[in-house]
C-alpha cells in the first residue's frame, strides 16, 4: 500500500509538472516529453487507475416474476401521460398502444424474416400518416415481401380497439400459439384492466399498427396523438403527429450492468416543442399574444431618482403573494416600461411618481384598455387581486 501511495503522489506531481508546462507555452517537444512519463507512470498503477466503478443493482430479493406486476408501471406511466396533457388543454388526444412482441410474433406467424422485422416495423409505423396500399407497396416494392405476406400483415395491422380486441387475438388461431405474442397480449388484458380501475381505459385505444421504431422496446409501447378538432374561424389544420409517447425497456439498463441482470424500466416523454407550435399556432389563430411571464402587475415610476420607491413597493406585493415586479434600470423611461408590459403580457402596471407620493395613492393602469385610477396604497393589494382574479379579470 505504500508503494502505491508514494506511485500515486508521483503521477500526482508530474500532473501538475505537465499542466505548468503548458500554462507557460513550453516547446512541443517539452511538453510531449513530460506527458510521456506521466503515462508511464500512470501504467505501472494499472489499468484501472482512477476510474470508480458503478455497479447497478436491484432490490434485494427482488423478483420480476413474483415481487410485483409489471403492468402497474406501465399503467401509471399511461395515467401520468393523461393527466399532463389533460391539464395542458390542447384539445382531445387519443393513447394509442401495443406490445412488441405481439408485432414480432404476428410478422413471423404471417412469414416475415427475421433480418426484415425492424425494416418491416418501420413501414407499418407509417399507417397513421399513409394508407395501406402505400405502406404495401413499399413492403413489396422496396423490402421485398411477397403480396401474399404483406396482406397477412395487413389483416392484423389495421384492427384498432380496447380490451375486446385483445381477447380476440387471444382467440386467433395462429397468434395465440406464438409465444411471444400471446405474452404481449395477456399483459395488455392486464394492463386494460389496471387502465380501467385508474379511470383513463376510454383514452387509450389498442392499435396493431403502433410500432416505434426504437429498438430498445422490450414490451408495451405508447403514443399519445391529438384527436382532429373542428378548425376555429382562421386556423389552419394542426399536423404535428405525436405529443407524447413511451414505453417498456426492461434490456436497456442492464446492458450496462457487469452481470447483465435484467433490470426493469419504463418510461414517457412528452413533446414539448410540438405542444408549444400548438399552442403557438391557435393564439397567433385569435390574435392573442402568448404570455411569456406569470406576472400580475409590473412596478414602474413616472420620474428619475425613484428606484427605493419602486423597491419598496414591489416588497410590499411580494409580501402580499402578488406576482409583481420592476425593470432593474435605474431610471427607466415610462414608455419603455410600458411597452415592456405589452410585449411580456404582464396586465396591469402600478406607477409611482413625485405627486402620488405626496397624494398616498399609486396609479393603476391597465396595460390592455390604457385606462388609469388612482387607488390608495393600502387599498392596492386587495385591487390588483381583484382585477387579477380568474373569476372576474378586468386587466
Amino acid at each position: 500500500m505504500a508503494e502505491r501511495a508514494a506511485l500515486e503522489e508521483l503521477v500526482r506531481l508530474q500532473g501538475e509538472r505537465v499542466r505548468g508546462l503548458k500554462q507557460q507555452k513550453a516547446s512541443a517537444e517539452q511538453i510531449e516529453e513530460e506527458v510521456a512519463k506521466l503515462l508511464k507512470l500512470k501504467a505501472q498503477l494499472g489499468p484501472d487507475e482512477g476510474k470508480q466503478k458503478f455497479v447497478l443493482k436491484t432490490p434485494k430479493d427482488f423478483d420480476i416474476a413474483g415481487q410485483f406486476d409489471p403492468m402497474i408501471p406501465d399503467a401509471e406511466c399511461l395515467k401520468i401521460m393523461c393527466e399532463i396533457l389533460s391539464s395542458l388543454q390542447i384539445g382531445d388526444f387519443l393513447v394509442k398502444v401495443n406490445d412488441r412482441r405481439i408485432l414480432d410474433g404476428m410478422f413471423a406467424i404471417c412469414g416475415v424474416p427475421d433480418s426484415k422485422f425492424r425494416t418491416i416495423c418501420s413501414s407499418v409505423d407509417k399507417l397513421d400518416k399513409v394508407s395501406w396500399e402505400e405502406v404495401k407497396n413499399e413492403m413489396v416494392g422496396e423490402k421485398g415481401l411477397t403480396p401474399e405476406v404483406a396482406d397477412h400483415i395487413g389483416d392484423y395491422v389495421q384492427q384498432h380497439g380496447g380490451v375486446s380486441l385483445v381477447e380476440q387475438l387471444l382467440q386467433d388461431p395462429k397468434l395465440s400459439q406464438n409465444k411471444q405474442a400471446l405474452e404481449g397480449l395477456e399483459d395488455l388484458k392486464l394492463l386494460f384492466e389496471y387502465l380501467t380501475l385508474f379511470g383513463i381505459a376510454d383514452k387509450i385505444s389498442f392499435d396493431l399498427s403502433l410500432a416505434r421504431g426504437l429498438d430498445y422496446y422490450t414490451g408495451v409501447i405508447y403514443e399519445a396523438v391529438l384527436l382532429q378538432t373542428p378548425v376555429r374561424p382562421g386556423e389552419e389544420p394542426l399536423g404535428v403527429g405525436s405529443v407524447a409517447a413511451g414505453g417498456r425497456y426492461d434490456g436497456l439498463v442492464g446492458m450496462f450492468d457487469p452481470k447483465g441482470r435484467k433490470v426493469p424500466c419504463v418510461g414517457l416523454s412528452i413533446g414539448v416543442e410540438r405542444i408549444f407550435s400548438i399552442v403557438e399556432q391557435r393564439l397567433e389563430a385569435l390574435e392573442e399574444k402568448v404570455r411569456t411571464t406569470e406576472t400580475q402587475v409590473l412596478v414602474a415610476s413616472a420620474q428619475k431618482r425613484l428606484l427605493e420607491e419602486r423597491l419598496k413597493l414591489v416588497s410590499e406585493l411580494w409580501d402580499a403573494g402578488i406576482k409583481a415586479e420592476l425593470l432593474y434600470k435605474k431610471n427607466p423611461k415610462l414608455l419603455n416600461q410600458l411597452q415592456y408590459c405589452e410585449e411580456a403580457g404582464i396586465p396591469l402596471v402600478a406607477i409611482i411618481g413625485e405627486q402620488e407620493l405626496k397624494d398616498g395613492v399609486i396609479k393603476l393602469r391597465s396595460v390592455a384598455s390604457r385606462e388609469e385610477v388612482d387607488v390608495r396604497r393600502e387599498d392596492l393589494v386587495e385591487e390588483i387581486k381583484r382585477r387579477t382574479s380568474p373569476a372576474l379579470c378586468i386587466c
